[in-house]
């Protein structure tokens, strides 16, 4: 730590400064001491400067930087064992499949983050375009921005950029954000909260958010040949809700890149559910704290084995429906003959 003094027309003004090294730059933090102030003051204050120029440093360190994270023998064997357990396999889901996939990750999604809207209202806005009058225009808005996102990463071939994370947040909350689209800027510093309203991790510096999103990527680019999906999309959706780069809607932005690696894979989409709320949070807490990504690969293979009896189930249900109208229809042709 140095003292730093800059001139300026009206005064000299003095930080407290620190430099260090990450990622082949050279970073620098400061804390304001004061202008025109005599040895004695600045003294008197650098105490207390220490200590909340350490408390920026510690903020600016990662637990787990993507660019050190080492997929492990146990890891491997541990997604092998997951993988056989739940059946997980390539497929190629119908269109209805992918409604039902839209309507489930919607509704969750944004429950998730304490939106309001009910699993059957979601259906009645997506299917009948019919608005729960009661319910805030901004949620209403989201859930339309939600499935507009969704339409966007099955079609686009863009597996990770810096564009892409604008625009799936740009298409989330054109019509109830103001900064939809716009990473936060510097002094914006937000935290993760849980369903409790309870700060469980604050997000980096608004001064690295950039830096950080440009490391995860190269990480990403690096990699994406060399470990299984499931790896990489957990990684870049913990490493992404780490850095919390927008001033809000981090949680959908992130569950939408990790379904988009997914799909560029060629592997199905995941929902993450209201069920596993509490188990996705401390999913999150773990990875911050010790970088361990066992507890959200087991999660989301637990929301794949759901998915698969979901989509299941509606598929037997529709063959159902499909064979009554059937019978039906031939029952009234036959009838009609008859006459």
């Amino acid at each position: 730590m140095y003292l730093e003094k800059r001139q300026t027309k009206k005064a000299v003004k003095y930080y407290l400064a620190h430099s260090f090294r990450e990622g082949g730059k050279v970073q620098k933090i400061r804390v304001y001491l004061g202008s025109n102030i005599d040895k004695e003051v600045i003294a008197h204050r650098e105490a207390k400067a220490k200590e909340l120029l350490m408390q920026q440093l510690n903020s600016f360190k990662i637990i787990r930087s993507p660019l050190n994270y080492k997929f492990t023998k146990r890891e491997e064997d541990l997604v092998k064992k997951l993988k056989r357990h739940a059946r997980l396999k390539v497929i190629h889901l119908t269109e209805k499949d992918w409604d039902r996939f839209t309507e489930l990750f919607t509704y969750n999604s944004n429950a998730i983050e304490g939106g309001t809207i009910t699993p059957g209202e979601v259906l009645e806005i997506l299917e009948k375009n019919k608005w729960p009058f009661s319910k805030p225009k901004e949620d209403i808005s989201e859930t339309y921005g939600m499935v507009d996102a969704i339409k966007y990463i099955r079609k686009t071939k863009e597996h990770l950029s810096l564009e892409l994370i604008r625009e799936l947040h740009r298409l989330c909350f054109n019509n109830s954000k103001s900064y939809a689209g716009e990473l936060r800027k510097k002094g914006t510093e937000v935290g993760i909260k849980d369903g409790l309203g309870n700060i469980v991790h604050l997000g980096a510096p608004s001064g690295r958010v950039i830096p950080l999103l440009t490391e995860l990527i190269k990480w990403y680019n690096q990699n994406k040949k060399k470990l299984p999906p499931v790896v990489l999309a957990a990684v870049v959706h913990n490493q992404f809700e780490y850095i919390h780069p927008f001033e809000d809607g981090n949680g959908r932005v992130g569950r939408l890149l990790m379904n988009n690696i997914l799909i560029k894979h060629h592997m199905p989409p995941v929902n993450i559910s209201m069920d596993y709320r509490k188990e996705y949070y401390e999913a999150l807490r773990i990875f911050t704290r010790d970088g361990d990504m066992r507890p959200t690969i087991e999660l989301m293979i637990r929301e794949y084995k759901d998915l698969e009896k979901k989509l299941k189930k509606d598929q037997k249900k529709n063959q159902k429906k499909s064979k009554k109208t059937s019978k039906k229809a031939r029952k009234t042709k036959h009838y009609r003959r008859k006459k």
